[in-house]
Formats: structure tokens, sequence, C-alpha cells
């Protein structure tokens, strides 16, 4: 399992196993994000055998499926909803972590500044530089 540590809350890894499920709770996560949707990842790795491999190690689940090119404003704001909501740390994934780590940047927006989430990316090894713009409007309206 590839973690790549954003914030000591928050995590993004790319494609994780139900049976890394075991190895992410031991590491302390309390709650698994998987913004990879079913589609994409196939019966063995979908949002119900990930559901059921976090039930069973105590984990809080939830699904959040983020479609390549399609980071709405629905899907970003029930991102931002989420973590608010839930018990960190968060280990959140999608196929190479890039989609989860875009989500978490935005959520973001307005409560760190850009320069800075965009250096907390670049760290665990995501560019967001191209993303800049987009965080400092979501910024500006929140």
């Amino acid at each position: 399992m590839d973690v790549r540590q954003i914030t000591p809350e928050f995590a993004v890894a790319p494609q994780i196993t139900p049976e890394d499920v075991a190895e992410a709770a031991r590491m302390g996560f309390r709650t698994l994000i998987d913004n990879r949707p079913d589609e994409e990842a196939g019966d063995a790795l979908d949002s119900a055998a990930m559901a059921a491999a976090a039930a069973e190690h105590g984990l809080a689940f939830h699904y959040l499926p983020y479609y390549p090119g399609a980071m709405t404003p629905e899907l970003v704001a029930e991102f931002e909803a989420a973590m608010e909501a839930i018990e960190t740390p968060v280990l959140a994934w999608c196929r190479s972590g890039t989609r989860s780590s875009h989500l978490w940047a935005m959520s973001q927006a307005g409560t760190r500044p850009v320069d800075e989430i965009v250096t907390l990316a670049a760290e665990a090894g995501y560019d967001h530089t191209g993303l800049a713009p987009l965080l400092r409007m979501h910024a500006e309206r929140r």
C-alpha cells in the first residue's frame, strides 16, 4: 500500500485492496474515503467490497466517486461535508491518489493559503500548480 501523507489528518493512496484495510487500521486510520468509481475498480475492489472490509476492521467508510474530469461543485460540497463530520485520520484513494488529493485541496481552499495547499500536495507527490486558480476561486466563494 502506497500511503502518501498530506497532513497528519489526511492521506491518499492509489487503489487499495480489501486486504490493505487491515493495514490501514493498524496504521491508525479511522475513516476511509473511496473516490474511485465502481466502474473503474471491478467487483473485487468496488465500494461494496471496500465498505465490508472497512466494517470488518472498525473503520468508517464513505463512497464519493470522482469520475475523471468531473470535479463538480456537488462532489466538492459532499467531500467537504464528509470531512467536517468524520473521525480522523483519513485515508482516501482513487486509481492513483490524484483525484483524492484534488478533493482534499478543494476542501482546504479558504481555510489554508493556496500556496500551502499546493506545497503540501507536492510533498506527497502531487503537482497541484494547475489547480491553484480553481482553489483561489473556491476560496473566494467560501
